[in-house]
């Protein structure tokens, strides 16, 4: 009998909503409670693809904005055959900033159209679950380190959240809005309860494909 598949959870908000503290304390849970998961972050920077993003987010480079969203694109693209091959192993994947964050923050630039930004992920692995960290965005500010890479600052990060909140009215994903300004452990808990539901329904359905 074939393993029944893992889901695929993806945690979105803006910088410093807490989502990398979230992934990993739900990879723990989940591995503790007899899950098997696995954490996946984007962009994934050990690729070459992954070098490149990183040196232009931490500034050490520029890109022009067209070539740089194609490139956070391809980033996913390639880790599309292991992300297929682990929830076909029956591995749920918690995974940090998905294709909302690409679109959200290409299309909070001038001149570009949300439906532009969306059609280089247009068939991705379609997430069981998206997970919305909501903080206020001074909140958001006034925690550690905010500001040292490129897309934080509080202007930019306002546009951001109006492109997510765009993304959000789409019906067809199954979108939940968490309350990040609460404690780390009541964030959790939601978020736990929440996985738990994606990963019983997830091994019922075939794995969809993004925006199709």
């Amino acid at each position: 009998m074939a393993a029944q598949r893992g889901a695929l959870i993806v945690l979105e908000g803006v910088d410093r909503a807490g989502k990398s503290t979230q992934c990993r304390k739900l990879v723990s849970a989940l591995c503790a409670t007899g899950h098997r998961a696995e954490l996946l972050r984007f962009p994934e920077r050990s690729t070459e693809i992954g070098k490149l993003l990183s040196s232009y987010l931490e500034k050490k480079n520029e890109l022009e904005d067209h070539s740089v969203h194609l490139l956070f694109s391809a980033n996913r693209w390639e880790q599309v055959p292991w992300i297929k091959e682990k929830l076909n192993q029956g591995v749920t994947l918690v995974v940090d900033r998905y294709a909302f964050s690409g679109v959200a923050f290409t299309s909070a630039k001038e001149n570009f159209s949300l439906d532009w930004c969306k059609q280089p992920d247009v068939g991705l692995p379609k997430p069981d679950l998206i997970l919305f960290l909501q903080l206020q965005l001074v909140d958001a500010a006034a925690r550690g380190e905010f500001g040292h890479e490129r897309y934080e600052n509080g202007i930019f990060q306002e546009r951001a959240l109006q492109c997510f909140q765009q993304l959000m009215r789409d019906t067809t994903l199954n979108w939940k809005v968490v309350d990040a300004s609460k404690s780390i452990e009541d964030v959790h808990k939601e978020i736990r309860v929440l996985s738990e539901d994606a990963i019983l329904t997830a091994t019922h359905r075939p794995l969809g494909e993004l925006w199709k």
